[in-house]
């Protein structure tokens, strides 16, 4: 048994020896053509643009990159790993924000090993080249805060290992193309802050997609109703969107942020909403939704957390089904046309606390035209303790000396008496 056990150890150490004298005969530790694009890239940028102490300032490619990676000469912006065809390979490219200015098509791209590619937070400019395609490993590409013009090119749908896609803060206009939907390994999707326009693709072959930031474009028509089923967050905030919100909306089970501010959207806001599984911020303000749909549950179950529904053309009186919401801290529901009295029970959940139940910290209903006194709970409030506010509507007695009064007059008699002869027309 014994001489077994040297056997093996013998065997080890040949083992070891065998790979220490092959990694020593490496004498070219980077491979040819990762250099070239490595070259390409450095040579590509307007010089006054490489910032000294910067990343590439210190690429230095009279030694070999990767045998020298974070050295004096190739002190960051590059990530390199070992290969069993002998050389080592360019994993990650990760540039530093200090304003690289330059073409992204000065190289080919072609790094047939790299799964990161970040020049975030820069000056390139010029359109997104097709040759980024050669990237077939990629898992991450991030484009974001650049000078990027042109279209989203469809060429991007042959990167069929990418995870992440950050295209957001350029100037780039089109359509999103359709071809997008076969990204199916995409698990992140931001292309906010462009020009984008025209329709939503149907994008519900991404299953695995949790993220979408499709804000501060032109994109128009309606509210996509094929959207992938594994969205968490959701935000089409400041664009052209129309219409009335999708009843299949509720088929989006793990939806936790759905944020459709400022767009032209009308109808009800849907009843499937404050019965949804999962929803816990809502944003739908700066639209033109008409009213709320009271859920079957009368908000019992809600998971929402925050509700602003401000600047819309909500009606009617204050929804008491609000104040059932357990977990509902923040509601905004400004510059709306509702009437009537503040309901008790909006002032019992800003001022009284409940165990079972989360006190509501912002309560925003300036900008309506709301009667009668302040409620009684709300007058021992003090500056400080909640977010709260009544300027701008009809009530009886609002002086400055309450804090929820301050900011702003409340409506005249003659306005207030337009918009009740207008709910209810006297004879």
């Amino acid at each position: 048994m014994s001489k077994s056990i040297c056997n093996l150890n013998l065997s080890l150490q040949y083992l070891l020896l065998m790979i220490t004298l092959l990694l020593l005969k490496v004498d070219s530790r980077t491979h040819p053509g990762d250099v070239r694009v490595l070259k390409d890239l450095k040579h590509g940028l307007h010089p006054e643009s490489i910032a000294p102490g910067s990343c590439l300032s210190s690429w230095d490619f009279s030694v070999d990159p990767c045998d020298h990676i974070f050295s004096a000469r190739f002190t960051c912006g590059f990530r390199c790993d070992w290969f069993a065809s002998g050389f080592f390979r360019v994993t990650e490219i990760t540039l530093d924000p200090v304003g690289y200015s330059g073409l992204l098509s000065s190289t080919t791209w072609n790094l047939p090993y790299l799964q990161i590619l970040d020049v975030s937070d820069n000056s390139f400019y010029g359109s997104i080249p097709d040759s980024l395609s050669n990237l077939t490993r990629l898992r991450r590409l991030s484009l974001s805060m650049n000078l990027l013009s042109g279209k989203m090119p469809v060429s991007l749908v042959s990167l069929a290992h990418l995870e992440e896609l950050y295209l957001d803060s350029n100037s780039l206009h089109g359509s999103i193309p359709s071809s997008f939907n076969s990204l199916v390994s995409l698990k992140r999707l931001e292309i906010q802050e462009n020009n984008l326009s025209g329709e939503f693709p149907d994008l519900g072959a991404l299953k695995d997609l949790n993220y979408l930031d499709a804000s501060d474009n032109q994109i128009s028509a309606e509210v996509p109703s094929t959207l992938p089923v594994s969205l968490v967050e959701l935000s089409m905030r400041n664009n052209n969107l129309r219409g009335k919100l999708p009843v299949n909306v509720s088929d989006l089970e793990f939806l936790q942020v759905l944020d459709l501010s400022h767009n032209k959207l009308s109808g009800p806001i849907l009843s499937v909403l404050f019965d949804h599984p999962s929803l816990q911020q809502l944003t739908l303000s700066h639209n033109n939704f008409t009213f709320l749909q009271v859920p079957g549950t009368v908000g019992l179950t809600s998971k929402l957390i925050a509700l602003d529904s401000s600047y819309n053309d909500l009606r009617g009186i204050l929804p008491g089904f609000l104040c059932s919401m357990p977990k509902l801290s923040s509601l905004s529901l400004e510059n709306n046309k509702f009437t009537g009295m503040i309901p008790s029970q909006y002032a019992l959940k800003v001022a009284v606390p409940r165990s079972n139940s989360s006190s509501l910290e912002r309560l925003l209903l300036g900008g309506n035209y709301l009667f009668g006194p302040i409620p009684s709970a709300l007058m021992g409030l003090k500056p400080g303790s909640a977010n709260v506010s009544l300027v701008d509507n009809c009530l009886y007695r609002c002086p400055d000396t309450f804090f929820f009064c301050q900011g702003g007059n409340q409506k005249s008699l003659v306005d207030c008496k337009k918009r009740f002869e207008t709910v209810i027309p006297l004879d």
